[in-house]
């Protein structure tokens, strides 16, 4: 038990660093955008590799962030049933959910996007703007890096079920404990 505990202490550990770097994206991703329309509206011109820029920030972000978005229980979930259940339903919820749905997606997109990815390698694909930036195989890759910090919380979320449903929670430090209801 005290393997799962570390388990989940070290991948999220590891999420929180990922997702709190990859966040300060979105202050770049105003900058770059605050600039290209300042540039449109104001001095009548267009950097079109700029307006790629922004985008693909938000790409890399979103991508390197869904980890830490599941570690905070950032993400859509039908509340009715699950925010009332009482601790032990939950960690089965959670267990029976990455087992059945998170991991096989997971492995659903890797196996699906490997050749798509490769293709863009090979290409050395840029962007399809005249113009536009190089390196849009770099930004495809983070499909794989979205498929890898999503798996890793997605076991972390298991480890924690099974601690909890072996009645051990009180190895997680509090914050990586279930919410009691209220919270």
């Amino acid at each position: 038990m005290q393997l799962l505990a570390a388990l989940v202490r070290i991948i999220s550990g590891l999420n929180a660093v990922i997702g709190k770097t990859f966040a300060w994206l979105s202050l770049a991703m105003v900058i770059v955008c605050f600039t290209v329309v300042v540039q449109r509206y104001f001095f009548a011109t267009s950097i079109l590799w700029m307006q790629d820029l922004y985008v693909w920030i938000n790409g890399f972000m979103f991508t390197a962030v869904a980890g830490y978005a599941l570690l905070r229980d950032d993400h859509v979930r039908v509340d009715i049933l699950y925010a009332p259940a009482p601790l032990k339903r939950k960690a089965l919820i959670d267990l029976m959910g990455v087992v059945l749905f998170l991991l096989p997606f997971c492995w659903v997109v890797y196996s699906y996007s490997w050749t798509y990815i490769m293709r863009s390698w090979r290409l050395m694909e840029g962007s399809a703007n005249v113009g536009g930036m190089p390196g849009l195989y770099i930004l495809k890759s983070f499909i794989l890096v979205f498929v890898v910090v999503v798996s890793l919380q997605g076991i972390a979320m298991a480890a924690r079920s099974i601690l909890v449903l072996a009645g051990r929670e009180d190895l997680l430090p509090p914050h990586l404990r279930y919410k009691t209801h209220g919270e």
